[in-house]
């Protein structure tokens, strides 16, 4: 069973930066598997803002584009998500997981981490 742990969340103000990490234990074949970051703000549907393959190619919607950041780490088993001049409207838990474009064998979903853009 793989597990998602993801940290690097927090209260940050209009304009600021945070990195995001998750980590993925027990995942054998986490190299192979295009990974992405979403999030889910209240009382919203949960969205994919960042993808990555197994090669490495990103991909990220109009909204983050040129903000978010997304790569990751095949020795570690992680992948993160540098996030600059972040938004109010970025507020959201983020959590991260299999690309849901390329398959539907998602992991089980982790606690996610919050983060907050606020002055």
């Amino acid at each position: 069973q793989v597990q998602l742990v993801e940290s690097g969340g927090g209260l940050v103000q209009p304009g600021g930066s945070l990195r995001l990490s998750c980590a993925a234990s027990g995942s054998i074949a986490f190299r192979l598997n295009a990974m992405a970051w979403y999030r889910q703000a209240p009382g919203k549907q949960r969205e994919l803002v960042a993808r990555i393959t197994s090669g490495a190619d990103t991909n990220y919607p109009d909204s983050v584009k040129g903000r978010f950041t997304i790569s990751r780490d095949n020795s570690k088993n992680t992948v993160y998500l540098q996030m600059n001049s972040l938004k109010p409207e970025d507020t959201a838990v983020y959590y991260c997981n299999k690309d849901w474009t390329t398959t539907r064998l998602m992991y089980s979903w982790g606690q996610g981490t919050q983060v907050t853009v606020s002055s």
